[in-house]
């Protein structure tokens, strides 16, 4: 067994193989670029070495600094995570060139399955069915376009290098054929160096359905189950479990052997995975996609049903050691569901969010995991992917495994940067998803049900916000006295208690609150925070209390207590209760009334990130909803569009401009109001 090893990655997967590393009694080497001095996968390594700037590119993703950070280190092995170069038959050439062991597949399997193309060609050969489409090599604009239509709509267009759905588009028209194979080759050449796209039928019914293989060196391949991945977002996975409540033994093992000889055919080694769509309808009928040559970001759901550590699995055969167990030794053991925590808010249609961690509560509980790289001080910045964390619940049986979960995202805090929590509960909430009736285009279907854009939050956030601050303001003490120094009691004047207080009775406070996109909302409040009167906006006052326990703010309006985890950050005060995470911003009168005036024209950035692309100019004659330009940020692209009907009177970037949250991009004026301006 190796006696060093350098993990190539960042994040939660870094942190997960150094965890396994460390079981094993293993030296464990990190790599972090600029963007990741002291994160969290830097301090629980043995060994941090820096390897360049914050954009991927110089960092993570050069083979030439990782190589020489192995050498530098003595490390014996190189374990990639997944994304960035997991999938790099460059990085495994260069290690191999080095003397260092590639943890991962041979380059001839990463070659052949690599490259989708190539891929569907091989696993074809082997008798493995693969989804209708052209797969030719080098198609360019025309030639794609051609494929599209051959096929019929609507179809898949997808980047034949990569995966995690980053440049993978549908297009249901002919109409909409040239913009999307432009956003896809865009997407796909930013995420991965390399637009080739390959077309194919969109199966609209779908189910995602998964093989975890596991292959040594000595010709044993085995499979492990399945995990079902039909919920998904952007073709990307949001939840997963293991096995899927849709096959039957016989289906299990027809796709399971399905698998095995699409990784024999390669000369697979190593652990990975087969992924395959199924009809919904004919859940008999199913179809190669891909096979990813590295771990997946779902592996600890199959390791919580088998009970194997898939990181302990891969270092063993990379080691050269035979597997050792064999296809009847795999039995699957109860049910287990995964959720994907992104610094993302799903209100504003999941755009990547950025921040610092101010405070942090991670599950624990029976059957509960967390992989995370999340720690107090964490800076969420616009460089990276925007997975935060995985949480993970074991049961036996699914029902217990789906209520473990939620328990668990309800019990899980991030302040200072919002999360998708309070959307997954929902999602694992639908009745469809409670009864295992999934596809891959359920949540889109469900949008705002599962968002929660219907509307701003509900008042007890403002009263709880309202509160808080407060008792912050409130000096420390009961009953008029507080602790002085040396220990000795000290009277305190109620004139410097913010309650109002006032000879006869407390007058009312009022403040502006404001949280997230939502209207200014006057709270008013009467009293100290232990004893007080509140009205949130237009509302009768309740009977209110607050105070701390720990780190939580316990709140008590008209006799319903609610338990919120809570922190400060100037002006804005984060709470968070059962999943939901929100930011509330205390207003100063005038700030408070151009927020609540809205409905101009003005177009921001919804998230730090760069221009790609812009679609518009001064003086076009745009509708609501006209692209004006498009921004990336965290791999994905977002279209920007006009807020209102009008005239592009101000365009302040071009392609390539970097920008700021919030920074003010482009002006729609309406067009009466432009044809005055102009007079």
């Amino acid at each position: 067994m190796f006696e060093t090893v350098l993990v190539a990655n960042r994040g939660e997967i870094a942190v997960r193989v150094i965890r396994t590393l460390r079981q094993l009694g293993i030296r464990s080497v990190a790599v972090y670029s600029e963007a990741d001095a002291g994160a969290l996968h830097t301090r629980v390594a043995d060994v941090a070495v820096p390897i360049g700037p914050a954009p991927a590119v110089q960092s993570y993703l050069s083979v030439e600094r990782v190589v020489e950070a192995a050498r530098r280190t003595g490390a014996q092995a190189v374990h990639p995570g997944y994304g960035f170069l997991s999938e790099n038959v460059e990085l495994a050439r260069a290690l191999e060139a080095a003397g260092i062991v590639f943890i991962g597949p041979p380059v001839a399997a990463i070659e052949a399955m690599g490259d989708k193309i190539r891929a569907k060609q091989t696993v074809s050969a082997a008798g493995v069915p693969v989804v209708p489409g052209r797969t030719e090599p080098g198609m360019d604009d025309a030639a794609v376009a051609a494929a599209a239509v051959e096929a019929g709509f609507p179809v898949l267009l997808k980047p034949s290098a990569g995966g995690g759905g980053k440049g993978m588009r549908v297009v249901r028209s002919a109409d909409a054929l040239a913009e999307e194979i432009a956003g896809a080759r865009r997407e796909a050449r930013s995420s991965f160096g390399d637009d080739t796209l390959l077309v194919e039928r969109y199966i609209g019914n779908s189910r995602h359905i998964e093989i975890q293989v596991l292959a040594d060196t000595h010709g044993t391949v085995l499979h492990l189950g399945e995990r079902e991945c039909s919920l998904q977002r952007r073709h990307q996975k949001v939840v997963e479990e293991a096995p899927s409540p849709l096959l039957t033994p016989l289906r299990r093992a027809s796709m399971g052997r399905a698998a095995v000889e699409a990784a024999r055919s390669v000369g697979y080694t190593g652990a990975g995975t087969v992924e395959f769509i199924v009809d919904a309808d004919d859940p008999d009928a199913f179809y190669f996609l891909e096979m990813n040559t590295r771990l997946q970001v779902e592996h600890p759901v199959t390791e919580c049903i088998t009970g194997l550590d898939l990181v302990e699995q891969q270092l063993r055969v990379a080691a050269g050691e035979p597997l050792r167990i064999d296809q009847s030794d795999v039995v699957l053991d109860g049910h287990a569901m995964e959720a994907r925590l992104y610094a993302e808010d799903p209100a504003r249609g999941f755009l990547p969010q950025t921040g610092t961690v101010l405070g942090l509560h991670e599950a624990t509980g029976p059957g509960v995991r967390v992989d995370s790289s999340l720690a107090v001080g964490s800076v969420v910045g616009p460089d990276y992917d925007p997975m935060l964390a995985k949480v993970v619940a074991w049961g036996p049986d699914r029902a217990t495994a789906r209520a473990r979960l939620v328990g668990a995202l309800g019990r899980t805090s991030v302040l200072g940067v919002p999360t998708n929590a309070a959307f997954l509960r929902a999602l694992l909430a639908d009745a469809d998803v409670v009864a295992g009736r999934m596809d891959t285009g359920l949540i889109e279907r469900r949008g705002e049900l599962l968002t929660g854009t219907s509307g701003p939050p509900p008042p007890h956030v403002f009263a709880a916000a309202a509160l808080a601050l407060l008792l912050d303001q409130e000096p420390p003490g009961t009953g008029g006295v507080r602790a002085g120094s040396g220990g000795r009691a000290e009277v305190v004047d109620p004139w410097d208690v913010p309650g109002g207080w006032r000879l006869g009775a407390p007058a009312w406070m009022r403040r502006l609150l404001q949280a997230g996109g939502s209207d200014v909302v006057p709270v008013r409040t009467r009293g100290r925070a232990g004893d007080a009167e509140v009205a949130v906006g237009g509302g009768d006052p309740q009977r209110a209390r607050a105070h701390r326990v720990g780190d939580e703010l316990v709140v008590t309006l008209d006799g319903v207590s609610s338990r919120y985890r809570t922190v400060r950050d100037a002006a804005t005060v984060w709470l968070s209760v059962e999943g939901h995470s929100v930011a509330v911003h205390e207003r100063q009168p005038l700030t408070a009334a151009a927020a609540a005036g809205g409905g101009d024209g003005t177009v921001s950035a919804p998230m730090p990130g760069t221009v790609t692309v812009v679609r518009a100019s001064v003086g076009d004659q745009v509708s609501a909803g006209t692209p004006l330009l498009v921004v990336e940020a965290m791999k994905m692209e977002h279209v920007l569009t006009a807020p209102i009907d009008g005239t592009v009177t101000e365009l302040a970037v071009t392609a390539g401009h970097q920008v700021r949250l919030d920074e003010r991009l482009a002006v729609v004026t309406p067009t009466g109001a432009a044809s005055e301006q102009g007079e």
